[in-house]
């Protein structure tokens, strides 16, 4: 338990920071002669980045109370191991440049380590456009081969879920130069970012990619963290049951879920898992596909349907051991059998499989029900039909492939969010920090890189508190109070909207701006003009990678260029005035008036106006007394064509008019 341990210690650690001759140690009489295993922490290795100009935490094992000396180059450090072995130092400040050489040394033992460079690190992570790898991204055969940069160094984390932190040691990636075989499998955007930093500032940069596609921001989080934001303490604690016995947490999770459905879903409150139920009114739907690309009347739509079948079955096959297989669902199920509860799981991509109770069938006609919760996209039990049927125990079965009828129960916006299982990776709390943040310990960082909000975007009011939050929490753990946070906000995707509507996506985005423009250290990179409309993985990650660089360089007093956000919304006498910063060059693409602009009356009611650009202000002419607040580019996909300079958009935005 890497990061809890380094907290035990630290009252018990000695070290210098600055740099002091090298001199022969004496190991405490009680010390080993020799150290089983390296004495450095696996993050160090050959080949890796530190940070520069700021002390550098450095850290491992030793024997008890043994001492450790630690040297970078003329920089000498010292430290006392621990009753535990652990021990830990801080390097002094350093300059960028390498290689350096670092070493380690207790008692008969020496550990070293070689092509050491001192620059920035960077931390990327977030969800599957994190994740997307540069052998996918548009132009990437030529992008793959021209990946040749030493001074750019790449550690790229395993996927690692875990219901608590782990006291495994062992290494969690692998410091690696630049090559075309080591950057195709990255993260693209994190790489781009990394390249145009290392353009524009010439130093050594190191990237750590850390990403889970579909993962929701709560599994990122500190147990902490997520305690003291509070309203996850069943989830919580059913996570403590799962890590001292995954059946004790099983058992306590299916009672929070049925709880959740019975108080929430029309649906199961009516009735519609009941094996006796009327369905004959229900509409037929397709065994295999999203429904959102097979079903016209449940486009774009995100909530909850149920489905139903029924199947024949023989005395013979109602007496044996079976289970049922639906495949994958997106994004959680409920499933009765006959009218009883057999299972339920989340995770869009996770095949179900659930055992069959004894005398749960019969012989005659039976009944499957299949409540669906989608949050975003596809939606369905959408695997291939083939994979849809009841498997018997000796090896015959029986097809669930057709036959299925839907009934929509209720959008997502009328529901209460359902607590996720929180021992699943990517959709549950705090196991990706568990199994792939807190295994960094305290690493030298600048900054990190956040590309997530798609499986949020339901819930926009929890992820201002959340986003925040994660600022906090990883500041914390690198221990950096001043760590830059750079967001990617969310790119246009879903259907192109004809009128002024409400837009789960365009709420989250305002999230993601607010957050950003309440912390000094963060940075807000739009992707609202490069984005797909059909697809919720957009190519052009070269793109993202460049904004990105540009809010790092802005941070850092190296440029002032950024998107052009408002700085206030007035009422005036001929209308109302979105005004910029003073002297922002704003740009018209494609027509000579902004597009995009809402007027929006206390009501809710919102209206698309006819606007004007008069140098640094967007004049909205058609303002009513009634007006409370102003839109730009409020939709899933929306058509925006205000810019600012280097062909950076508008950031999309909700504010009152005042």
């Amino acid at each position: 338990m890497r990061s809890l341990l380094l907290t035990a210690v630290a009252a018990a650690v000695v070290a210098t920071t600055a740099a002091v001759p090298v001199q022969a140690q004496t190991p405490p009489r009680n010390a080993a002669a020799a150290v089983a295993g390296p004495l450095l922490d696996a993050m160090f290795q050959d080949h890796a980045v530190l940070q520069r100009d700021r002390p550098v935490a450095v850290w491992g094992r030793a024997p008890g109370g043994a001492e450790v000396t630690v040297s970078l180059g003329q920089a000498q450090v010292q430290a006392v191991a621990d009753a535990t072995g652990v021990w830990r130092a801080h390097l002094p400040p350093t300059p960028a440049g390498g290689p350096y050489v670092l070493t380690a040394r207790s008692g008969g033992s020496t550990q070293t380590l070689s092509d050491i460079m001192v620059g920035d690190v960077w931390l990327c992570s977030g969800q599957s456009n994190m994740e997307y790898p540069l052998r996918q991204v548009t132009n990437a055969e030529t992008e793959v081969a021209n990946a040749h940069d030493e001074g750019l160094r790449l550690f790229l984390v395993g996927r690692s879920s875990l219901p608590q932190p782990s006291p495994a040691t062992g290494p969690v990636g692998q410091w690696r130069l630049t090559t075309p075989a080591t950057a195709r499998d990255f993260s693209a955007a994190c790489y781009f970012m990394g390249r145009d930093l290392r353009q524009a500032q010439g130093v050594p940069v190191g990237l750590i990619a850390a990403s889970w596609g579909g993962s929701i921001i709560e599994d990122w989080l500190s147990r902490k963290t997520l305690t003291d934001l509070g309203g996850a303490e069943d989830a919580l604690e059913a996570l403590s049951a799962y890590a001292r016995s995954p059946e004790e947490g099983e058992a306590m999770w299916r009672d929070f879920t049925l709880a959740w459905w019975n108080d929430n879903d029309p649906g199961s409150r009516q009735g519609w898992n009941r094996e006796r139920f009327d369905d004959r009114d229900w509409a037929p739907i397709p065994a295999e596909g999203a429904w959102e690309t097979t079903v016209p009347a449940l486009l774009a739509f995100d909530g909850v349907v149920w489905m139903r079948n029924t199947v024949q079955l023989t005395a013979a096959q109602a007496r044996q051991a079976a289970t049922l297989e639906l495949g994958p669902v997106d994004d959680v199920d409920t499933t009765w059998i006959n009218g009883r509860n057999i299972g339920g799981q989340q995770g869009w991509d996770t095949p179900r499989t659930y055992t069959i109770p004894a005398g749960a069938l019969k012989a005659g006609r039976n009944v499957v029900a299949l409540g669906v919760l989608d949050t975003n996209g596809g939606g369905g039990a959408w695997g291939p039909a083939s994979g849809k049927r009841i498997v018997f125990a000796d090896g015959s079965t029986v097809s669930l492939g057709d036959g299925w009828r839907y009934k929509v129960s209720a959008q997502v916006a009328a529901l209460r969010s359902l607590p996720r299982t929180p021992w699943i990776g990517g959709s549950g709390l705090t196991t990706l920090y568990n199994g792939m943040i807190a295994p960094l310990g305290a690493y030298g960082l600048k900054g990190a890189a956040w590309y997530q909000g798609e499986s949020n975007a339901g819930d926009a009011a929890g992820y201002s508190r959340l986003l925040p939050a994660l600022f906090a929490d990883w500041r914390a753990r690198f221990e950096n109070p001043d760590l830059q946070m750079l967001v990617v906000q969310l790119a246009n995707y879903g259907p192109a909207a004809t009128q002024p509507a409400d837009s789960l996506w365009a709420a989250l985005r305002e999230s993601q701006r607010l957050a950003v423009a309440a912390d000094p250290h963060a940075g807000l990179a739009l992707a609202i003009d490069i984005g797909d409309r059909y697809d919720i993985h957009p190519t052009n990650k070269q793109e993202v990678g460049r904004r990105l660089a540009l809010e790092a360089l802005r941070l850092a007093g190296q440029s002032t260029v950024a998107s052009p956000q408002p700085v206030a919304v007035e009422r005036g006498a001929d209308g109302v005035h979105v005004r910029y910063a003073a002297g922002t060059a704003l740009t018209l693409y494609g027509f000579h008036r902004p597009v995009g602009f809402e007027l929006c009356d206390a009501d809710g009611a919102c209206r698309f106006v006819d606007a004007t650009l008069a140098g640094d202000q967007v004049i909205l002419p058609a303002a009513r007394p009634s007006d409370v607040k102003v839109r730009l580019c409020w939709a899933d996909s929306p058509i925006c064509n205000l810019y600012g300079p280097q062909n950076l958009p508008a950031t999309p935005f909700e504010a009152p008019i005042v």
